[in-house]
């Protein structure tokens, strides 16, 4: 327990000295775009669609956020079908009535390799439609080949990337005898990544604005309208129901 909390410190104060720039920069971005009517969409396969989940609907959280749920793509629709499938290159293809990128838009595609079909198709369909779109990965998979059809990886698809930092198979602990990795991060990160990101966007909204797209905790005593006045404002594009 104290190696993992050891080797998770040390990913955390990597990626706030390293990454730090990228989230201001993406922030700013991300703040124009929410301006002028835009909302952010998180595609994940798989450990990374909950990231995608974690986002959505969460107290103390953005409002205008879209996970794109693709079925076959999720854990709980089958493990091994979910693996399966993300590197099926027709996939997105058979589910792009999941997609609906709008002008202003932002699309966060969370996949730490950077490399299996589905991510790389989704982004690429977010550029086709002119989106912004962020990757959350790890770039220390970078020289792990692209089972992408057109030859490239995530990185060298998208607009703008936010590195997890997260080592190549996962785990940041070692049982040298057995020779396995365990104790994955990049849940862990990429949670804390995506809510500091988010948390930038928030404070960047807060300098010119009394009224923030923010979430309140429905298991707490207080006023609901606010949500309900956000809900609102989003539902046109967001499904909360």
């Amino acid at each position: 327990m104290d190696a993992y909390f050891s080797e998770i410190e040390k990913l955390i104060q990597v990626v706030k000295e390293q990454e730090s720039a990228c989230i201001k920069e993406a922030a700013q971005i991300i703040v124009q775009r929410l301006q002028k009517g835009g909302i952010i969409q998180l595609f994940g396969c798989g450990h990374s669609q909950l990231l995608a989940q974690e986002a959505f609907y969460r107290a103390g959280g953005l409002v205008p956020v879209r996970p794109i749920f693709i079925e076959p793509l999720a854990l709980h629709a089958g493990a091994i079908a979910s693996s399966i499938n993300e590197k099926d290159p027709a996939i997105i293809e058979q589910h792009k009535e999941q997609f609906d990128f709008r002008e202003n838009d932002i699309c966060i595609v969370i996949s730490t390799s950077g490399r299996n079909a589905a991510p790389i198709d989704a982004a690429l369909l977010a550029k086709h439609a002119n989106v912004f779109v962020l990757s959350l990965q790890s770039l220390d998979y970078r020289d792990q080949a692209t089972r992408h059809h057109c030859g490239l990886r995530l990185e060298e698809v998208v607009d703008l990337v936010i590195n997890t930092h997260i080592p190549i198979g996962d785990g940041v602990l070692h049982a040298h005898a057995q020779n396995m990795q365990y104790a994955p991060a990049s849940t862990v990160i990429g949670s804390l990544l995506l809510n500091a990101l988010f948390s930038e966007v928030i404070e960047e909204i807060a300098k010119t604005s009394t009224e923030l797209p923010i979430f309140v905790s429905n298991n707490v005593d207080s006023d609901w309208s606010h949500n309900e006045i956000m809900i609102a404002n989003y539902q046109d594009r967001i499904d909360f129901t």
